[in-house]
């Protein structure tokens, strides 16, 4: 299969919907936030002059803090358990969007999301009920680790209720009623809202393609072996973590750039269907899949250093 690293996307004619238009009229904006315990405190001026006489030093030059509570404490590493995996279901199933804080996701999966983050949130609740039976034993250790910079102040009588997640779905379009207020004005905010999703179309093709590339390369140098006279360990995780992506990527993809489909297209027809232990087994098979993949990976480290001058390319005038 040949591939070309200068080919450009086909022109579109007039009336065909762009990439940013479609995803502004198929995707929904998506925001979720946490509220959390801060488990880091300064010191004051006090603590930080008898800190500073340690080394001679002037307090007002020294930057320092105290641990409250062990993080690595079992009940706590529940807890941020699951803002790990709302953070993580929430990036697999959206595109990045230019504005901090916001991603976009299928305007159908919305209730799935909605019921998704639901969980997630009963799920922190149950967690954090655990947590704050530990509590005491937490602040004991505490005191015990911190001596004298131990302040019963610094802690709060109960864990509940200081840790949450919440979710919205912010509008990324300018207001109806600008228009009626001030036209001029409604346009401008027209203008920016497009530049803002074509911004998204370039994110999310970077995003593509520097995940593809790392899995793929990730792949080939598992597939490849022996390496300097160290073996290299083959998980079940190299392959699986690149058809995921291919999975994920058939969902999320607006078909904007189309030497990416191709390369998705070449992984898809080498790996797909493929079973870790296959690799393992049968060595003509790793070897003839690794060579192929290096070909893929040569395409992706093109399309890498390639990627400013076709987001310029694609500019809308």
């Amino acid at each position: 299969m040949t591939l070309s690293l200068r080919e450009k996307s086909p022109v579109r004619p007039a009336t065909q919907t762009t990439p940013a238009q479609q995803l502004r009229t198929t995707m929904a904006a998506a925001r979720i936030s946490f509220t959390w315990l801060g488990v880091r405190k300064s010191l004051n001026a006090q603590q930080k002059n008898q800190a500073a006489d340690a080394f001679g030093a002037e307090g007002k030059y020294l930057s320092a803090g105290k641990k409250l509570l062990d993080t690595t404490h079992p009940a706590f590493k529940q807890v941020t358990s699951v803002k790990g995996r709302c953070l993580s279901y929430w990036r697999a199933i959206s595109l990045p969007y230019p504005e901090p804080g916001i991603r976009l996701i299928r305007q159908s999966a919305v209730t799935e999301f909605d019921q998704q983050l639901a969980q997630y949130c009963d799920e922190l609740e149950t967690a954090v009920a655990g947590l704050d039976e530990h509590f005491g034993e937490l602040r004991t250790a505490a005191r015990r680790r911190l001596g004298n910079l131990y302040s019963a102040e610094d802690y709060p009588r109960s864990l509940l209720g200081l840790f949450a997640i919440d979710h919205d779905f912010p509008s990324v379009e300018p207001p109806a009623y600008l228009q009626q207020l001030n036209p001029e004005l409604y346009q401008q905010e027209c203008r920016r809202m497009q530049a803002r999703f074509d911004a998204a179309v370039q994110l999310a093709e970077t995003a593509f393609v520097d995940e593809l590339s790392k899995l793929v390369d990730h792949l080939h140098e598992r597939l490849r072996g022996a390496d300097g006279g160290q073996t290299k360990v083959f998980r079940d995780s190299a392959v699986t973590n690149l058809t995921e992506f291919l999975t994920r990527f058939r969902t999320l993809s607006i078909r904007s750039d189309l030497q990416l489909e191709q390369l998705v297209n070449r992984c898809q027809e080498l790996v797909g269907g493929v079973e870790p232990q296959q690799l393992r087994d049968d060595q003509r098979l790793r070897k003839t899949i690794s060579t192929q993949l290096a070909g893929v990976q040569s395409a992706l480290d093109g399309l890498l250093v390639d990627r400013p001058r076709r987001n310029i390319l694609r500019r809308p005038r």
